[in-house]
């Protein structure tokens, strides 16, 4: 029996709801100028769930995507992990549904909630697991966050969107393949800067709360913007190192899509090529954990990836959690 040393991305999906929410509908609500979102955002268009739609929904069809894509049996997949801010309910977790939506039935199923990194960690854990078992995994993140949204609070209202992407990660006897770097981190002095700020055990629902103590709010837009240039940026740097490789022999930069300036600047920080860059924001905005995934399948359904390149995914979120990856294919 061969060791399985590394992992390998076998499959992308993804998938976006029908409605297509353009930025002069937001800001009309919020009465800003035509123009304003973009010229700070780089989002032009969003997409937004409609009524009856759930979050495990949109994640089993970018699930069934990538499955279709990696080609594997679905009795071979033996973990499914769903990175996810926005589960279907508190309790139970979302993703036993999603492996029994897909029929998955030898899968062990977990969320994560990992916010904007999800993605990464998700896959981290992946890649471990596939390595130690030699058996392949189901990665998929989304989120439903027109659900969260605060439609007075400016900040968070342009950005959000609904979205789920999805990868299988599979085994492989090629080293040059999978994770080669990672860096994970977290900073908790940031843990108020993006917040729901009622729902969870700290603070339970009650008869009468606001309705704004349940949907999401941004404390600093301009701390969280330096906050996550510097930890995306840190994150890259140490895991390029650990892959052995630098800042020209990145194939493809994906980075969360959360503001078309924050990846500029990590490109900045780091000496990378802007055009390099895996941009989705423009037409899907910031769908959390679920805009590298996506970005992953929509790039790959462009220009599909080919053996030698080499990828580079970071992001930073809430918590203050962020990370990177340095992925071979």
């Amino acid at each position: 029996m061969s060791i399985v040393r590394s992992s390998r991305l076998a499959g992308f999906g993804h998938s976006v709801p029908a409605r297509r929410v353009d930025n002069a509908e937001i800001e009309a609500q919020l009465g800003l100028e035509s123009g304003w979102i973009e010229r700070r955002t780089g989002i032009r268009a969003r997409r937004w769930v409609g009524d009856g739609d759930t979050l495990s929904g949109l994640a089993a069809k970018a699930g069934e995507a990538a499955l279709q894509d990696a080609g594997v049996s679905r009795n071979d997949i033996a973990l499914t992990l769903l990175a996810t801010s926005t589960p279907d309910h508190l309790l139970p977790p979302s993703a036993p549904l999603l492996a029994h939506r897909l029929g998955l039935g030898n899968s062990g199923a977990i969320d994560l909630a990992g916010a904007c990194s999800g993605f990464l960690y998700a896959l981290t854990l992946a890649d471990g697991f596939v390595r130690a078992q030699g058996k392949p995994v189901l990665v998929v993140a989304a989120n439903i966050l027109s659900r969260r949204i605060n439609p007075k609070e400016r900040a968070s209202a342009v950005l959000f969107a609904d979205a789920a992407g999805a990868v299988v990660v599979a085994p492989s006897g090629d080293p040059e393949k999978g994770v080669l770097g990672v860096d994970l981190a977290s900073d908790g002095s940031g843990y108020d800067l993006i917040t729901i700020p009622a729902g969870g055990s700290n603070r339970p629902f009650a008869s009468g709360m606001p309705a704004e103590d349940v949907l999401m709010t941004m404390r600093d837009g301009r701390e969280v913007f330096v906050r996550a240039v510097e930890m995306m940026s840190a994150c890259a740097t140490r895991a390029l190192a650990g892959a052995g490789i630098g800042p020209a022999e990145v194939s493809r930069f994906v980075p969360h899509q959360a503001n078309v300036r924050i990846f500029d600047a990590v490109c900045d920080n780091l000496g990378i090529d802007p055009s390099r860059t895996v941009r989705t924001i423009k037409d899907h905005g910031n769908s959390s954990a679920a805009t590298i995934p996506l970005s992953l399948s929509l790039a790959h359904k462009a220009r599909p990836f080919v053996r030698g390149e080499k990828l580079l995914l970071t992001a930073a979120g809430a918590g203050l959690a962020g990370g990177a990856v340095v992925l071979g294919i």
